[in-house]
């Protein structure tokens, strides 16, 4: 049962990513605010949700499942290394600043307000 709800979680994050990343793409070309934003969201919602702690099943499907298809360490990984490729060394430590101070106040402060 535990895969099953890992397997859905994820069939349902890697969609909603895909489709928040494409539309985010096609309007802001130079920067990928579409994977900043989905993490930063991603980071406040896991915070949430082990704030919470909802129960086994719920963390599987929507923390391991959902969260772990969402989010994209190496998505922001690579566009870091094609920003760094281009010349473009202050978006990438911009790009990776803003990912990680942010991120991990979002899912504190996601922890924060479900306690």
């Amino acid at each position: 049962m535990s895969v099953l709800l890992v397997i859905i979680g994820g069939f349902f994050g890697a969609i909603c990513r895909f489709a928040i990343s494409q539309w985010f793409i096609s309007r802001t070309k130079s920067f990928p605010v579409g994977t900043l934003l989905v993490n930063w969201f991603g980071s406040f919602l896991l915070g949430w949700l082990f704030g919470s702690d909802p129960g086994e099943n719920w963390k599987l499907l929507i923390g391991t499942g959902f969260m772990g298809a969402f989010t994209t360490f190496s998505t922001l990984k690579w566009e870091t290394v094609q920003m760094l490729i281009n010349g473009e060394k202050r978006n990438a430590i911009f790009y990776l600043v803003l990912s990680y101070c942010f991120g991990i106040l979002f899912a504190y402060g996601g922890y924060l307000i479900s306690r």
